[in-house]
């Protein structure tokens, strides 16, 4: 290696001032080096005394099998070293379960080499001036940001974690050793990184206010009095168990929203097509739909289909929600960053926002597909507090029952399925109601007068790409 002035000299002697490319192959070995550098003198000053010596070797030789060195260096070549050190760190992907998470914590040995890279990586990103960034690489800046305090906070808690401690499937991640801290962790890589569960607790309370008042006004529109307007939702004309029935009425609903979705949404024909089966994966029984491989499957196992449901699943599931993105994220592209992520807080935050414009778009028949919506809408919501208490308040199954109860009439088999979803699944069913209220809290801030602009607000913020909610936020105005 080339030394190429005395200043970088004296820059690698006091890391991280500046980076160096270390090759994988060199003529003399890391020590040799080192032992060289000490030889140098400013006048009768030696640049780095021996008893350095050994503590920046140690230092240069953790990350010589990458090849590269930390300080001081272009955002380009440390984005590039990510993109090339990260899937050699073999950090398993994010898993829904938390005990399927806790049993694939890592060694001890394994956590402290990416300790030590992502401390690193936080250091050259903190030198990095990221507002003169181009914008597209200002987004790849705050993911980085993002990844690095997370993965921190993570192997800060996974360190603690003993491979041997009984974890009981059944109960919430609450019960395991530091359950707080754990539900915390999966709380931000979730949802965001900014979030606490005492705020989201509070928000979630809030929504059910919100949610409970919109559906009255629907209530009081229909010229029912309460009572007659619930037997009129259990009626057996709401529901259906015929799969052609239901095959043949989101084929409509699809016909109808994409002749719409363009006044909104940066819609086109030539898309990648969308499919609509029914669903077989037995496994995703719980919801009443999902979409996978540009398919959008409806569920139909052992309870009759709600006939409200039609609208909001179809713009969730199909256009403009979760297909509409994807095919668009395709389309467009996204950073090699961006790819290596993905975060639910943004993508069931835009299936979820979405539906409010059920109407627009001519999914919704009539008032009762609008409460329909905003039946979901409030299990969403009360799912959030639900979330927290279970997890992270430690909640029983009979408090949280009954506070599903107090704001939700008869839904009860649906509450049992939920609360066993939360416990097995910490954090994730917060996702949808979190994402939403950041899209429509940026939405404001736009402020669209017209159909035209609230296109271009839909348009600029698909053609972002996946990033952290608060990544979003943070830089949305400047992009």
């Amino acid at each position: 290696m080339v030394v190429r002035s005395l200043t970088q000299t004296v820059a690698i002697c006091s890391l991280p001032l500046t980076a160096v490319r270390l090759p994988r192959k060199l003529s003399m070995d890391i020590w040799t080096f080192m032992w060289l550098l000490s030889t140098l003198t400013i006048g009768k000053t030696r640049i780095m005394p021996l008893t350095k010596i050994f503590e920046q070797s140690i230092y240069l030789a953790t990350f010589l099998g990458a090849g590269f060195i930390f300080g001081q260096h272009s955002f380009n070549e440390i984005r590039t070293h990510f993109l090339t050190t990260y899937p050699s760190l073999d950090i398993p992907a994010l898993q829904i379960s938390y005990v399927d998470y806790l049993e694939n914590i890592q060694s001890t040995s394994a956590l402290k080499k990416q300790e030590i890279y992502f401390q690193d990586l936080a250091k050259a990103l903190q030198a990095i001036q990221s507002k003169k960034l181009s914008k597209k690489d200002q987004i790849d800046y705050g993911i980085l940001v993002y990844e690095c305090e997370l993965h921190l906070e993570r192997i800060r808690l996974e360190k603690t974690w003993d491979p041997n401690t009984a974890v009981e499937g059944d109960k919430s991640i609450h019960h395991i050793p530091n359950g707080k801290a754990w539900y915390t962790y999966v709380l931000k890589r979730w949802v965001d990184k900014e979030v606490t569960p005492d705020s989201l607790f509070q928000f979630g309370l809030q929504e059910i206010e919100k949610v409970t008042l919109a559906m009255q006004r629907i209530q009081q529109r229909s010229g029912l009095d309460p009572n007659a307007f619930q037997a009129r939702l259990q009626s057996p004309e709401s529901f259906t168990d015929d799969a052609t029935e239901i095959q043949q009425r989101f084929e409509k609903v699809h016909t109808t929203v994409t002749q719409n979705a363009s006044r909104f949404f940066p819609y086109h024909e030539d898309l990648i097509p969308l499919r609509i089966a029914r669903g077989t994966n037995s496994r995703l029984a719980h919801a009443p739909a999902y979409y996978q491989n540009n398919t959008f499957f409806y569920n139909l196992f052992d309870a009759p289909f709600n006939n409200r449901q039609y609208g909001w699943i179809y713009i969730h599931e199909g256009i403009p929600g979760h297909h509409f993105q994807a095919a668009l994220r395709e389309q467009n592209g996204q950073s090699p960053v961006q790819e290596m992520f993905w975060y639910g807080g943004l993508v069931e935050g835009w299936a979820a926002y979405i539906e409010q414009y059920g109407s627009e778009l001519g999914a919704n028949a009539d008032l009762y597909d609008v409460y329909g919506k905003w039946e979901w809408d409030l299990i969403r919501s009360v799912r959030v507090c639900l979330d927290i208490g279970l997890n992270y308040y430690g909640w029983t199954e009979e408090k949280a029952l009954a506070f599903w109860q107090k704001h939700i009439r008869n839904q009860d088999q649906i509450a049992h399925r939920e609360i066993d979803r939360m416990k097995r699944w910490p954090a994730q069913v917060i996702t949808y109601k979190y994402g939403a209220y950041i899209i429509d809290r940026l939405k404001a801030q736009a402020s669209p007068k017209n159909e035209s602009e609230l296109k271009v607000f839909h348009t600029r913020l698909l053609a972002l790409g996946d990033m952290p909610l608060s990544v979003l936020a943070r830089y949305f105005d400047n992009l």
